[in-house]
């Protein structure tokens, strides 16, 4: 199972970064996302960049960006290049693809953002370190990285169930980006809506949310981690190969 899973993610990089896109544009796409996260936000921030915790809003929103398009060609791509077929008459089985697919876009998204806060420490030390090392606070550190799993982890399965629907890439990718776009805008849509009792709210939350960051955190974290394994099972659920290949 391992083994197969490894395939399916080896087969997904080297179609992201040399087939699907040529091997440039692939490679200029990571370098653009590294240079803006990991180069220019920390270089405008200056040494908070590392210790600030509204940081970790850049490390939730980046799996977003980077498994969006990976995992809406998952499925909708390999229909729109009639290459499904040859997959599902393989060996692997329904969990190997999926688990491949979703990992693939997972661990693709973990390791840029790993790169990017590897880069941003580099620019805040030639920048503004003045002769001493500076690294991130180590709560905010493991918390992005453990952030940017859970995230990339919902984003996949999300965009596993949209693939499947889709007749092509571009329309998976429309569905995905709405969906996403929806999620992002409805808070700030409902302050917009009621400024007043949104602005009491927040300033009654507020000390609240301070005192006991950590529990906040950690319980954010549960929940994601609750969510992510609840639409792994129903993907698991809803991907059948015989299915597939009537569709």
């Amino acid at each position: 199972m391992i083994q197969d899973i490894i395939t399916i993610i080896r087969k997904e990089w080297k179609e992201v970064i040399f087939h699907r896109t040529s091997g440039r544009q692939g490679w200029v796409s990571i370098l653009i996302i590294v240079g803006i996260v990991g180069i220019y936000l920390p270089y405008m921030s200056g040494a908070e960049w590392l210790s600030d915790p509204i940081s970790l809003l850049t490390w939730a929103w980046l799996p977003i960006i980077m498994t969006s398009g990976m995992v809406a060609d998952a499925f909708a791509g390999e229909r729109e290049r009639h290459t499904l077929e040859t997959l599902l008459s393989t060996r692997l089985s329904d969990t190997a693809i999926l688990l491949g697919k979703v990992a693939a876009s997972v661990l693709y998204a973990w390791m840029i953002s790993l790169l990017s806060a590897l880069a941003g420490v580099i620019t805040v030390n030639v920048a503004f370190g003045e002769g001493t090392f500076l690294f991130y606070d180590p709560v905010l550190f493991f918390g992005g990285l453990l952030a940017v799993l859970l995230v990339a982890i919902l984003m996949s399965t999300i965009g596993v169930f949209v693939s499947l629907k889709a007749s092509t890439v571009r329309q998976a990718y429309q569905k995905l980006s709405l969906s996403t776009t929806a999620i992002w805008f409805i808070p700030f849509i409902l302050i917009q809506a009621f400024p007043n009792q949104s602005m009491d709210l927040l300033q009654n939350l507020a000390p609240a949310l301070e005192k006991n960051l950590t529990v906040v955190v950690l319980a954010v974290f549960a929940v994601l981690l609750l969510v992510d394994v609840l639409m792994l099972l129903l993907a698991k659920k809803r991907f059948k190969r015989t299915r597939l290949i009537l569709e």
